[in-house]
């Protein structure tokens, strides 16, 4: 069983969350952060059962459990927030973390639209529904959560490569559309319970830069961040708050198995992103200290916006994705 992580105060006290792609990596090591903060209830969603009822075992059945959503089903989305809500009385908090890398590192000159297609529905039009539904809940009960959507450094810059995952973020079927449910369920609950609550979708550090590759994923990412803020402007007015947080290069599972890449392989690779800072490299643990930043009180104020958290790779404005062509996207 996974110890708990120490906290000095607990900022999410008798709050109930969602986090989306929880069985693993950020998700998982954020469901335990938040649940340490003192939250009543941690919904762990995921695709992966076995992993998702291990992360619910280590924080507690009494307190947290599972479903099984793939966000790019929409209708996974809102039976996710519904038996929340149905179960647990109200939505305050949904991190809308689920996505998937691309595989390839093509140019947009190679660009594989039914790749495209995939990416573009996780990571753009799911993370969509999350937002829709997780406002839809919050609206509707009154409560002022909080949104936070997971995009990616890359949907703030250009990349040489992964196009298809810069576009989309299943670029799009997961990482956008399916983040595009959540958000619409969650939101949903939140309103119809006047929660004002919380929404945190994942993007990632290629939101905000350019790539040499995963140009799909970059689209998918970038399309994370218009999400993002079209529902921030949306929902002020119920008292929900949606934000997005993008990491930069993190040693998750998904991304050493989507790259395969062996122990020494990993650690030149992050060696050579985080050449030159005092910061690097990113942890899981450090992506969890932000959302649940976003997720309580001491973010009030603070709506509309992506939270960077790469260590300083960005503004150190070193081209390493894509070296060699060996571009690299993740979440």
């Amino acid at each position: 069983m996974t110890e708990a992580i120490p906290v000095p105060v607990q900022k999410l006290h008798g709050k109930v969350a969602i986090v989306t792609g929880a069985a693993s990596g950020i998700g998982a090591v954020t469901a335990r952060l938040i649940a340490n903060h003192g939250a009543l209830a941690v919904v762990i969603a995921d695709v992966q059962d076995a992993k998702g009822r291990e992360v619910v075992a280590s924080i507690g059945s009494n307190r947290c459990t599972y479903v099984h959503c793939d966000v790019a089903d929409e209708d996974q989305v809102k039976y996710l927030v519904d038996s929340t809500v149905k179960m647990y009385g109200r939505l305050d908090v949904m991190y809308s973390n689920a996505g998937i890398a691309s595989p390839s590192r093509q140019t947009v000159l190679e660009l594989d639209l039914s790749w495209f297609d995939k990416l573009m529905a996780v990571n753009v039009r799911g993370m969509a529904a999350c937002v829709k539904h997780a406002a839809r809940a919050m609206v509707e009960k009154g409560v002022k959560g909080s949104i936070v959507c997971t995009a990616s450094i890359v949907a703030e810059c250009g990349t040489e490569g992964v196009t298809d995952y810069t576009m989309s973020k299943i670029v799009m079927a997961v990482n956008a559309r399916g983040m595009a449910a959540c958000v619409k369920h969650a939101a949903r609950a939140m309103v119809e319970k006047g929660v004002k609550g919380s929404i945190v979708c994942t993007a990632s550090f290629v939101a905000e830069c350019g790539t040499e590759g995963v140009t799909d994923y970059t689209m998918s990412k970038h399309a994370v961040l218009g999400l993002m803020r079209s529902a921030s402007v949306q929902l002020v007015k119920h008292g929900v708050r949606v934000n997005c947080l993008s990491p930069g290069l993190v040693a998750t599972p998904m991304f050493i198995t989507g790259y395969n890449l062996g122990e020494e392989e990993l650690s030149k690779t992050m060696a050579a992103v985080y050449t030159g800072s005092q910061y690097g490299p990113v942890k899981e643990k450090d992506l969890a200290d932000a959302v649940v930043f976003l997720a309580s009180e001491d973010s009030a104020l603070i709506t509309g916006q992506n939270l960077i958290v790469d260590g300083g790779f960005g503004a150190q404005a070193v081209s390493v994705l894509g070296q060699n062509g060996d571009s690299i996207g993740m979440k």
